[in-house]
């Protein structure tokens, strides 16, 4: 679950749900394996792992994250709420307690003007509720068969406070990862012994390196092989899709960096 989080993809909308559909998806595993009814069994070893979970959720969980869970058109979908291929059953967003708080402190928070506030309310209102435009068949199909994006860009007209808002979210990372990833690959060019380094050569040294490791990604082995998907995957993430196999492997290239250090040392 940190690791599907861990992307430079939009995934800020996705996050609260692949957080509820994983712990469900744990107590089934643990329910089926200890022979226990889904509804009413009881698990100690469940208890003990739910509350890690729910722990470790809440030091990350943002009212941000509910508010984007709020805009995604497919999470309102019979399909989607009566559990689809997974058989979760769901509750949509307007309609869970804790998304509704937080969406409602954000909506406060964003729009100071008592006017837009209660305009935004409303348009939110009408898109949750399907009513009035959003009560068009080809309209509801489309929340289910279109991705979140596309459907505000074709369906915005009644509701652009809300529209412009989802366009925000919904093209949101979730994490800082790709800045932090930047600075490690900057840590180890500009090292203690290359401290001399010129800003503009480290900068360009950043650049090249970073997009190395892009263009290796076109690569056969990046797919298949030992080493696939060894820079801790591609930075595109299907929510729907599996993820394979990581090696431990460094971002840095040993014999390269070898070589640039040796060559420093005797020019120093």
């Amino acid at each position: 679950m940190l690791r599907e989080d861990d992307k430079d993809a939009a995934v800020l909308h996705l996050i609260y749900d692949m957080w509820d559909s994983m712990i469900e998806n744990v107590k089934k595993v643990i329910f089926t394996h200890e022979g226990e009814d889904l509804i009413t069994g009881k698990s100690e070893f469940f208890e003990a792992i739910h509350h890690i979970l729910v722990s470790r959720w809440n030091k990350s969980n943002t009212a941000l994250h509910c508010l984007a869970h709020s805009l995604v058109p497919k999470y309102y979908c019979e399909g989607w709420l009566r559990g689809g291929n997974n058989g979760i059953m769901r509750i949509s967003p307007h309609e869970d307690e804790e998304v509704s708080i937080n969406r409602n402190k954000c909506f406060k928070r964003l729009f100071l003007n008592p006017t837009d506030l209660q305009k935004v309310f409303t348009e939110f209102g009408a898109f949750s509720t399907g009513s009035g435009y959003f009560n068009q068949a080809h309209v509801i199909d489309g929340r289910i068969t279109e991705s979140a994006v596309s459907w505000w860009e074709n369906h915005r007209t009644s509701t652009p406070m809300l529209q412009a808002l989802a366009f925000k979210l919904l093209e949101q990372p979730a994490s800082s990862s790709c800045i932090e990833r930047n600075w490690s690959t900057y840590s180890l060019i500009q090292t203690v012994k290359r401290n001399r380094l010129e800003t503009s050569t480290t900068e360009d040294l950043v650049f090249v390196h970073n997009n190395l490791r892009v263009l290796s990604r076109k690569d056969d082995e990046y797919v298949k092989g030992p080493s696939k998907l060894w820079d801790v995957c591609g930075d595109n993430f299907d929510p729907d899709g599996n993820i394979g196999e990581f090696a431990q492997l460094s971002l840095d290239e040993p014999e390269f960096e070898a070589m640039i250090q040796d060559g420093e040392e005797e020019d120093i």
